[in-house]
């Protein structure tokens, strides 16, 4: 309130000023504001030059295939990127992006700067090149290396100077496509690992020992989301069965509300933004939210592949986890319960070209969806990557992998890929290796005749095949393999120690 010329502020005892004075003060103030606002329009962020979220400091860049470099400037503005010996220019278009691409890079430990400028100047430090890979999925993706078995000794060890880790932050979801994502690089070290993917770390772990390069991780995870989220809306496209998904993502639009199981909402959010960022391949571990589908899974698995090699690149390699065994093991012969279809399609998506599974049916927990041994997840997909990607003809890619059945007489004898050096009985316990069972019996085999009626079946390895029969079956015209939710005791496996996948040659 007023008092002649005095003005009282109310609830302060102490704040009484001249109405006059106070005017002057408040127009002093707003003047100066101005001056302060106008010297200050050069250095607003707006027209800096800008790079995409996934540049930063201790990062790491593919080696061997070109490398775009992306990000936003003015209109117009020309942009320079010097990194090593290469400089590259680009013009911003209308929109403010700009991108150039550098020349295929040779691995290099030692750390570099790359420099981008523009109307000012960015400098990302410590920057190596070696090989880079996105691991993705649902929980058991994200399942944090503090969350696995021996965290404390896995933790304490986790010094690796040239594994670098990128992880995006948060749970995000857009109807359309995003620019950018938050996230930062992090050399990896006991304090940054704790928190990344257990099975990205290993699987990484692995390659950097092998190869004796730098490694990048790109961490982009979301507990307990079905595929369709993760999946480009070009992806759905490619594929005819998913149509009518297609035309529903084709129908969004800025407003359209999405949640976390809506189709291409993840997609967009969590991995557009990384694209066109080079990349070697990609690790998948999803499939449990999605685990009451068959064929439809492996449709959808088409268009993840496809969506995801579109926005990467066209070579980009895919290894995925097929679900592990879980919840308390049946009786029946004839299986088809919980998982056992979805894994069927899993391993029927080995059909896309450069692409594997890791098999893990024997290292599950009956009471536990997370299981905790991600040490061998990482490692068997680490395998693939050896052998299929970079070539290493000494390592077998996988564990045996049904190929083919021809019936015998009374019996069915069954031809498997990635043999390797032989199929064994095997019994897998822990972290330990696997031993072979020298007395042992193969189980979980079932054949059925053509009544369809599925009996167990006697199992054996003869060489590079195994023969099934069984005395109630006289005339056997199909086989199952560990077809169930839990197959426990299921044992074939090759002396690389890795096991074979479930499998059925029938289409009932």
């Amino acid at each position: 309130m007023t008092a002649g010329n005095l003005y009282y502020f109310p609830d302060c005892d102490c704040c009484v000023l001249d109405v006059e004075l106070l005017m002057s003060i408040v127009r002093r103030i707003f003047s100066i504001g101005l001056v302060c606002f106008a010297v200050s329009l050069p250095t607003i962020a707006l027209g800096d030059v800008k790079l995409a979220s996934i540049f930063g400091d201790s990062m790491v860049l593919q080696r061997e295939m070109a490398v775009p470099v992306w990000g936003w400037a003015d209109a117009g503005e020309q942009v320079t990127v010097e990194f090593g010996s290469q400089s590259a220019q680009a013009v911003a278009g209308q929109d403010g992006r700009w991108k150039v691409s550098l020349d295929a890079l040779i691995a290099n430990s030692e750390g570099q700067p790359l420099r981008v400028t523009g109307n000012n100047a960015v400098e990302i430090k410590d920057v190596l090149v070696g090989e880079v890979w996105i691991c993705s999925g649902q929980s058991n993706m994200e399942w944090t290396v503090g969350g696995s078995l021996n965290p404390k000794e896995e933790i304490a060890a986790a010094n690796h100077p040239t594994i670098r880790l990128f992880n995006v932050q948060g749970h995000l979801t857009s109807p359309v496509a995003k620019d950018t994502c938050p996230g930062e690089w992090k050399v990896c070290q006991p304090g940054a690992v704790n928190g990344f993917s257990a099975v990205g770390y290993f699987f990484g772990r692995r390659l950097q020992a092998e190869l004796d390069v730098p490694i990048g991780l790109v961490g982009s995870n979301w507990g307990g989301t079905r595929i369709e989220p993760w999946t480009s809306p070009g992806g759905f496209k490619s594929v005819p069965e998913l149509k009518s998904i297609a035309d529903q993502v084709g129908a969004y639009n800025e407003s359209t509300k999405v949640q976390g199981g809506s189709p291409s909402a993840i997609y967009n959010a969590m991995i557009h933004p990384l694209a066109p960022f080079a990349m070697r391949g990609a690790i998948w571990y999803q499939g449990e939210s999605n685990g009451g589908e068959g064929e439809s899974y492996y449709h959808k698995k088409q268009a993840l592949v496809n969506g995801w090699r579109e926005i990467f690149q066209p070579e980009l390699a895919f290894y995925w986890v097929q679900l592990a065994n879980f919840r308390a093991p049946t009786d029946n012969p004839a299986g088809g319960d919980g998982w056992a279809k979805i894994r069927e399609a899993q391993r029927k998506a080995l059909e896309i070209d450069h692409t594997g599974m890791a098999v893990i049916i024997d290292i599950g927990q009956a009471g536990d969806i997370h299981p905790r041994n991600k040490q061998d997840v990482g490692a068997r997909l680490s395998q693939w990557a050896l052998n299929q990607t970079y070539g290493r003809d000494d390592l077998v890619a996988s564990g045996p992998i049904y190929k083919s059945h021809r019936v015998d007489g009374s019996s069915i004898r069954l031809s498997f890929d990635h043999v390797g050096e032989g199929l064994i009985v095997g019994v897998k316990q822990g972290l330990e290796a696997t031993k072979e069972a020298t007395d042992g019996k193969l189980t979980r085999f079932a054949v059925a005749g053509a009544d369809k009626q599925w009996h167990w079946a006697e199992a054996r390895i003869d060489g590079e095949e195994v023969v099934i029969s069984s005395p109630q079956v006289a005339e056997p015209v199909a086989v199952r393999y560990a077809y169930s939710m839990n197959p426990e005791g299921a044992n074939l496996y090759n002396r690389d120690g890795l096991p074979a996948s479930p499998f059925r040659t029938d289409d009932w």
